[in-house]
């Protein structure tokens, strides 16, 4: 069994109770909001993400640096599951669990997840022409969109919606024309 599948496998029923707690206290969007501000801030730091992970780092240091981080900034329901997840020895995977947590309100909601990567930073009205034609495509109720720069693509961008790809980059037309040229030669 491979890292991602055993991480799949814990993650699942830990993000599924959060869920379940945050409908039991009307909060979903509001806990949604706030796993993201904490995947921000453990993707931001690798040394936060490393000392979680830490075995021979004791339980309580890691409960006081997550109260750190947390107290005061999200619901003390939140609060207690991240502590919870110390307890079990399961804050190693708080990762994907926070990320387990977004797909299941992602799915309740109704709303597909499109990672862009476009050339170069997008104004407010691309960001909303690209929600409106992935929406069209996908008769989804909602668009979240993931934006990544990535200038090697030299011009356009690429849209990924769980398995379909569009690639409206000058990268992948250049590679394309060759692929065309080099079949016709």
């Amino acid at each position: 069994m491979n890292d991602t599948t055993l991480s799949s496998e814990i993650a699942g029923p830990y993000a599924k109770a959060l869920m379940s707690v945050a409908e039991d206290n009307q909060a979903i969007d509001q806990v949604g909001a706030e796993v993201g501000d904490l995947l921000e801030v453990l993707a931001s730091s690798e040394e936060l993400t490393g000392f979680l992970a830490n075995p021979l780092v004791s339980s309580d240091a890691k409960k006081g640096v997550l109260r750190q981080i947390a107290e005061g900034k999200v619901s003390d329901f939140l609060l207690s599951f991240l502590l919870l997840l110390v307890d079990r020895g399961r804050v190693a995977f708080l990762q994907p669990v926070l990320r387990q947590y977004q797909a299941l309100l992602r799915e309740l909601k109704q709303t597909v997840l499109a990672d862009v990567t476009t050339a170069v930073e997008l104004s407010d009205e691309q960001r909303q022409a690209i929600c409106d034609r992935v929406q069209a495509m996908t008769s989804a109720n909602s668009v979240e969109l993931s934006v990544q720069v990535d200038p090697s693509l030299l011009g356009g961008l690429v849209i990924k919606v769980g398995s379909k790809v569009i690639d409206a980059s000058l990268r992948g037309q250049l590679r394309r024309i060759g692929m065309q040229l080099a079949t016709t030669a």
